[in-house]
């Protein structure tokens, strides 16, 4: 029995970052999740974000990143930074002539942080619930900023993800099994170096998405994790006004090891919610052959750091979620 379930090697996920690029690629035996390959370079404090130089920093490393790192083939599914993606949450509007994006683009462009051109301007949106839609937009020039990396560095793009769906994506296919979870809603809270991202979904159905700039390295102090609180509470107010009767059961910190259990558990107490720490690293087999080097530099001799589960600062949900998309 067991020899006929089928092996799959999904894409290469990539998430390239302000700060640091995140390459991840998992495959299935049927039986479970295995993390082929993974490896991650942090950005040099003397490159600007954003900059030619930061594109060809990129290009550079995500060529060595796949080339020394045990990945298998050259397609990738990547996804831009969370602060170069536009996110709204509006009602469906109503047309006669079934022209629903040039009716949503209508409706956000006055909002977006760029020039508010339809033919300057990458929009993608998701029906929801409750007649409600979920919109994503990035600046066209951005976007071929990023599609020329892959490109220079030899490298297959399959397609652009968002993070929202890499969230989720993560979520169903680790911590969402049971046949309670689907229908239970939940949010998500992705610890990020930099900042705090926050999804709210019905299983795989993406209904909310926020990104919040407050890092969990700067809760310092109750004052600190007090204002975060506010603003997670904001979101949740947010998602009461947009859905109704469609109650939040449970928080999930995505997060790798070590995260601090006890801002996650205050957290938790001043939303009066249950939570519990969705660790990827932890619901996935890492092969024998991969290897993870944090922060590698251009020799081969810093490929040979293995995986490291323990104490583990890197948060691999999105880059994980892209490679399963």
């Amino acid at each position: 029995m067991l020899g006929l379930l089928k092996n799959q090697t999904y894409s290469i996920g990539v998430d390239v970052r302000h700060d640091s690029i995140k390459l991840a690629q998992l495959g299935s035996n049927g039986q479970g999740i295995t993390v082929l390959a993974g490896n991650r370079k942090q950005r040099p404090d003397d490159i600007e974000p954003g900059s030619s130089d930061w594109q060809r920093w990129a290009i550079e490393n995500i060529h060595l990143l796949t080339a020394y790192g045990d990945f298998r083939g050259k397609e990738v599914i990547a996804a831009v930074p969370e602060s170069d993606v536009f996110i709204d949450h509006i009602k469906m509007p109503k047309t006669k002539d079934n022209k629903h994006k040039d009716a949503i683009f209508s409706k956000i462009k006055q909002k977006l942080p760029f020039e508010p051109l339809a033919e300057n301007t990458l929009m993608k949106y998701i029906e929801t619930e409750q007649d409600n839609v979920l919109v994503m937009a990035s600046e066209r020039t951005i976007i071929d900023r990023h599609l020329a990396i892959y490109e220079k560095a030899g490298l297959s793009l399959k397609s652009i993800g968002v993070w929202p769906l890499a969230l989720t994506n993560c979520y169903v296919k680790f911590f969402g099994r049971r046949k309670s979870d689907l229908e239970a809603i939940v949010m998500l809270i992705c610890v990020e170096e930099n900042c705090t991202n926050i999804v709210i979904c019905r299983h795989s159905n993406l209904l909310f998405a926020h990104s919040i700039a407050t890092s969990f390295n700067r809760l310092v102090n109750e004052q600190t994790v007090s204002r975060f609180v506010m603003e997670i509470t904001g979101c949740k107010r947010q998602f009461n006004m947009i859905y109704r009767n469609a109650p939040i059961e449970r928080v999930i910190f995505l997060s790798g090891q070590s995260v601090d259990k006890g801002i996650c558990s205050t957290i938790a107490k001043q939303l009066e919610m249950p939570a519990q720490i969705g660790d990827c690293l932890a619901a996935v087999e890492i092969a024998k052959s991969c290897r993870l080097s944090r922060d590698i530099e251009h020799d081969k001799e810093c490929m040979d750091e293995q995986f490291e589960r323990r104490d583990c600062p890197v948060n691999w949900a999105v880059t994980f979620g892209l490679s399963l998309s």
